[in-house]
């Protein structure tokens, strides 16, 4: 298994919490997925599999935040239906800040997901991505409110396609594939539900600014990519 090269930001916020290892070389056959994702892996990425991520919250040296604990524990005392489970902390490479949820936001945008924090604070920039062997895909969790992340495909103008957590179950619109570049030890999310790649929106102003959207038709660059962290359990 390769290991990822990348040098951890000097964020006080994120101690104990550890960057990803690199996905094993080889993935299992992608049967699972819809034809219009199983033939679109970008050339330089791979598809990561659900024991491959799980594998990777096996701990981290140090202190760790309470705020993930508590999630975890939650998690792990609700049970989950999920065949692997990684608490996981993403960060936006266009703007170097922390994937949150704004639970707090008004409706219609409630559980927007925003790339807007400077450094890993708790539950509000935790995610558990939970792998489903079936669809050989992962569901986001969110930590903040417990709801599962899906794609606004029916919304219209600047938040069409927006990432939210509102679903309290899971279907095509939950569904994600992740990718792993290993030359840029990068990674990327692409949504199931309309074969787009999630981008943070770096030029957005006003209450969604920074906000993710799977609009995108291929991993273009710094928009698409994310650097993930290990929360551990």
């Amino acid at each position: 298994m390769r290991r990822m090269t990348s040098v951890l930001l000097a964020l006080s916020a994120l101690v104990g919490a550890s960057a990803l290892t690199a996905p094993a070389a080889a993935a299992a056959a992608q049967t699972g997925r819809p034809a219009t994702v199983r033939t679109a892996v970008p050339a330089g990425w791979e598809v990561v599999e659900g024991d491959e991520v799980a594998a990777l919250n096996g701990g981290a040296d140090g202190k760790r935040s309470s705020a993930p604990q508590a999630a975890a524990q939650d998690l792990t005392e609700q049970g989950s239906e999920a065949d692997e489970l990684s608490l996981i902390a993403m960060q936006s490479v266009r703007n170097e800040r922390f994937v949150a949820t704004e639970k707090n936001y008004p409706a219609p945008n409630t559980g927007a997901l925003r790339a807007r924090s400077a450094e890993y604070g708790g539950s509000w920039e935790g995610f558990a991505f939970e792998w489903d062997e079936t669809t050989e895909t992962y569901a986001l969790r969110s930590l903040a409110n417990d709801l599962y992340v899906a794609v606004e495909k029916n919304f219209t103008g600047s938040s069409q396609n927006l990432l939210r957590a509102r679903s309290t179950g899971v279907g095509g619109w939950e569904r994600f594939v992740v990718y792993y570049n290993a030359e840029l030890d990068r990674w990327a999310l692409q949504s199931t539900l309309n074969g787009l790649f999630v981008a943070m929106e770096n030029g957005y102003t006003g209450s969604l600014q920074y906000a993710l959207r799977a609009r995108s038709a291929e991993i273009g660059g710094s928009w698409e990519e994310f650097v993930l962290y290990d929360l551990g359990a």
